[in-house]
């Protein structure tokens, strides 16, 4: 029986949603490609990352995991101590260590100027939650996107709580220290310093890193080929391994 291959699960970050993989999940489902674009809650990190396993677990299967931004610490936390995960893919997103928040760790290196961009308001379930304001929309968070698809990325963008951008990773043994990882990402974005992923590749020990000359934050939307191509690459090695230990 030939070993099966991993199903692709994309979960996106904070001012995003699920379409926003659009271009990616063309790109790999034109080679065959099992994949899952997930509804991430943007809520806490801690109910996020159990949202995205409760997906998994659904999948019945092995799965290469996909996390955009924000998305990279559902992903790492979601991962933890998780058999059915074979692969982890950081897509201009963070690759936290215990105990690290997202503002941490865009506050690790200088270059953010997302701060200023945001619009705060209360939740009526407590605290507050925040949004890119849609004048700043293209600018900070897409500026290699065409107009009219950066319209509507601002209009459908998903609100983040300040929980969970504040939440420190929970568990105790990130997912990328047992996992292989691959991390791609652009050196213009101005949401988190292209010196935090730098940084994650490297302490994560990446199985491949890929910069993108000139691509903003949102590297899935300008540059989905690429950013397809280190999926596809997480997804062979995995199948590779269990060929070759079949064999």
């Amino acid at each position: 029986m030939s070993p099966e291959k991993p199903t692709i699960v994309l979960v996106h970050g904070a001012f995003a949603e699920s379409a926003s993989w659009n271009a990616v999940i063309t790109q790999l489902q034109s080679h065959g490609v099992k994949v899952v674009a997930v509804a991430n809650p943007l809520r806490s990190l801690a109910g996020d990352a159990a949202y995205v396993r409760d997906v998994i677990s659904s999948l019945n299967g092995p799965v290469v995991l996909v996390g955009h931004s924000y998305g990279g610490l559902v992903i790492t936390e979601a991962a933890a101590f998780n058999p059915a995960v074979v692969g982890l893919v950081y897509v201009s997103a963070f690759a936290p260590e215990s105990g690290e928040s997202a503002f941490e760790l865009s506050n690790s290196a200088p270059g953010s100027t997302l701060g200023e961009t945001l619009t705060v308001y209360p939740v009526a379930t407590g605290g507050n939650e925040f949004a890119i304001r849609p004048e700043a929309f293209q600018h900070q968070f897409a500026a290699d996107v065409a107009e009219e698809t950066v319209a509507l990325m601002a209009a459908t963008q998903r609100p983040v709580t300040e929980a969970a951008l504040s939440d420190g990773l929970p568990t105790t043994e990130p997912a990328w220290k047992d996992i292989p990882s691959w991390h791609v990402f652009g050196d213009q974005d101005l949401n988190i310093p292209v010196a935090v992923f730098r940084a994650g590749a490297e302490r994560a020990a990446s199985r491949g890193t890929r910069e993108i000359a000139g691509a903003s934050h949102a590297a899935l939307v300008s540059h989905p080929e690429v950013v397809a191509e280190v999926i596809a690459a997480a997804g062979k090695a995995y199948f590779a391994s269990v060929t070759s230990s079949v064999a």
